[in-house]
Formats: C-alpha cells, sequence, structure tokens
C-alpha cells in the first residue's frame, strides 16, 4: 500500500528545510519539482558566460524551479519557442550541450514584413552562439512561419518550452495554430511548459490582448484544444505585488518600463509581472 506523509507533518518538514537553506520557496511551491540533474543545472545557471543584466533577473523568472518543475534534463531534445535574445538559451544550451539537443525555434527571416524587432533578435541570437561551441555546443536556431508554425518533424522532442511569448499569439490571433504545432513535433508523453503573464480571472479577451496579461483558463483551454492534458500547476513565478492593471499593460513593469521616469520606484518595488506556469503533457 503506497503511504503519504500527513500534510502537516509534510509541511512542518518543508518550512525546515527552507529555514535550514536545503531548498528554496520557490521550489517549496513547486510540489513536483526534480532534484535529478541539478549539479548540471546549477552549473549552467552559475555560467560565467551569461549576461549580468540576465543573471539579475533570476530573482523573477527562477530558472532553476522553473526547469525542474518542468522536468527538464540534460538528455532532452528541448525546444524552446522564439527564445528572444537568448535569456534561457544561456542557460538551457549549455545544459543539453553534452547529452541532449537544443533547438532555438525563431520566425523565419526570410519572410519580409514582420515587426524589426524579430530580425534584430534573430541576430543577436545567433551571434551569441557564433563561435562559442565550448559553452552552447551546437545548438539548433529553427525557423518557422508565424502565420503557419511548424517546429520539427512529428513526435521528434521531448519538451517545448515557451516563456512569455503567448499573449502574443493570442493578440494576433494564431495562438491555435501554435498551441497545436506544440502537440505535432513532441513525443507521445513529451511535455509542454508554458510561463505567461498572469490576468485576473474572468478577465475580458480583448483586456488581456491590450494588456499583455492572459487568463489561466484561456491558456488551459488553448492547450486542451490542442490535445494536451493538464498535469500541473505552480506558482514559482508568482508575484502578489502585480495588480495586472497598470497604465501601458504589463509593459509598465520591469523590464520594458514604460512609464514615466517619476514613477520608476513605485514600478521597481513591485518588480517583474505575476506569471503562470504551467506543465502540459501529450497523451502516451
Amino acid at each position: 500500500m503506497k503511504r503519504t506523509l500527513p500534510v502537516v507533518l509534510l509541511s512542518s518538514l518543508m518550512s525546515v528545510a527552507i529555514a535550514g537553506g536545503a531548498i528554496s520557496a520557490a521550489e517549496a511551491a513547486s510540489p513536483s519539482a526534480k532534484p535529478g540533474n541539478s549539479a548540471a543545472l546549477d552549473a549552467a545557471i552559475a555560467g560565467s558566460t551569461r549576461d549580468p543584466r540576465n543573471v539579475a533577473r533570476d530573482q523573477y523568472r527562477h530558472p532553476r524551479e522553473t526547469l525542474t518543475f518542468f522536468g527538464v534534463s540534460p538528455q532532452q531534445t528541448v525546444i524552446e519557442i522564439t527564445p528572444g535574445a537568448g535569456w534561457y538559451s544561456e542557460i538551457l544550451a549549455p545544459y543539453l550541450k553534452d547529452g541532449g539537443h537544443y533547438v532555438a525555434a525563431v520566425p523565419d527571416d526570410a519572410i519580409a514584413g514582420q515587426p524589426q524587432y524579430r530580425y534584430d533578435l534573430n541576430k543577436t541570437l545567433r551571434g551569441k552562439f557564433a563561435g562559442n561551441a565550448a559553452v552552447y555546443g551546437t545548438p539548433d536556431v529553427r525557423v518557422f512561419d508565424p502565420k503557419a508554425p511548424n517546429f520539427g518533424p512529428a513526435g521528434s522532442a521531448d519538451t517545448v518550452l515557451t516563456f512569455r511569448n503567448a499573449h502574443n499569439w493570442v493578440s494576433d490571433g494564431t495562438a491555435e495554430a501554435y498551441f497545436k504545432a506544440f502537440h505535432d513535433v513532441l513525443k507521445p508523453g513529451g511535455t509542454l511548459g508554458v510561463v505567461d503573464h498572469r490576468a485576473k480571472p474572468g478577465a475580458d479577451l480583448e483586456a488581456q490582448k491590450k494588456s499583455g496579461y492572459l487568463t489561466e483558463a484561456l491558456v488551459i483551454q488553448l492547450a486542451q484544444g490542442a490535445g494536451f492534458v493538464l498535469e500541473e500547476k505552480s506558482e514559482i513565478n508568482a508575484n502578489a505585488k502585480d495588480t495586472t492593471d497598470h497604465p501601458n499593460g504589463v509593459w509598465t513593469l520591469p523590464p520594458v518600463n514604460r512609464h514615466d521616469a517619476a514613477d520608476d520606484a513605485k514600478y521597481k518595488a513591485i518588480g517583474e509581472s505575476d506569471r503562470m506556469t504551467l506543465r502540459f503533457r501529450k497523451a502516451k
């Protein structure tokens, strides 16, 4: 018979572990945290080649706890969707370079008429990897059509990760196509990890598009519509200070800081956005 610890005892043990420094508070918020490969992940996070500006944001993005919650291991093929300038690439590529495979899926530069920032970010990402095989290995920068996304051969990836992107797809009306493409590229039993800015429950769709905050219900609906099963939620990236009702949406907050200089201290005190962290599974 399977034995479980009483909730009171488990809570007491967790409190002792946190107080003693054995685990972080963010890890404690993740009941399915998998400590395997933690030394390799810690080494990647502590890497001296990470941009100091990116390291400064660890307090908001919790990379160790987040990747552990998603179950990322060094032997996997991991596709990160639109990694931007490479915040997570700086961690994932070194972590996967010896036994796994890191794929950075980016909008195809050959497609004209896209926002200029996409071309600029792709250039920055490729520049980061160029000539740095000792650090990053040989990551695959894989292009796709944002209007008809395809991320590679069917059933070829262990994990697909997307950080702070889904709100863009909802705004563009392409979210369903993205989630279907995630499902297609994953192996049976594969993981989809989603982090995004979290709106208050019941927020109007148009308000979500304008603010950059999405409800968990909408993201779950999109994933389930593509065939995924919601396995677990985590509060790893929650921020109770974020009221989500800022004049310029989520972009009011760091790191964008689209606000008057006089309000800098106010928004710095809030920090980065309140974020959902959702783990989905493709059926075996």
